[in-house]
């Protein structure tokens, strides 16, 4: 049995099968889905798509109580922290300096014990 060229209905499948990928592809760019960017527009390491909070230095609820440029002092702050009962980790920046974190609520009394350590 053969299908008559003039029909046209062997098209309908593949017609809204376009369709169908044109409305997602709109729907889905409309939502701010774009393709990531090239090679080209990354800057600093970073593409701009990776600031999750806004800002690229956001730690969301940690802040900064000291920096430093040695990985070992860093560990000796968190040990000290930790001694005084107040929770710390660390973290790289993109300069490859080292930033000890504390929640907010104990970076005053942190940045105390640590000292005037410049945070940015």
């Amino acid at each position: 049995m053969r299908m008559a060229t003039s029909d046209g209905w062997y098209l309908i499948g593949p017609l809204i099968a376009v369709g169908l990928v044109g409305f997602l592809g709109a729907v889905f760019w409309r939502m701010g889905l774009q393709p990531t960017p090239g090679r080209e527009t990354v800057r600093d390491g970073y593409a701009d798509g990776l600031a999750i909070f806004g800002e690229r230095d956001d730690y969301g609820l940690l802040w900064p109580a000291a920096v430093t440029d040695d990985p070992e002092v860093a560990d000796e702050i968190r040990r000290l922290l930790a001694d005084a009962g107040i929770r710390a980790t660390s973290a790289v920046r993109r300069d490859g300096r080292v930033t000890v974190l504390v929640f907010c609520e104990e970076v005053e009394e942190a940045r105390r014990l640590v000292g005037d350590s410049p945070t940015r």
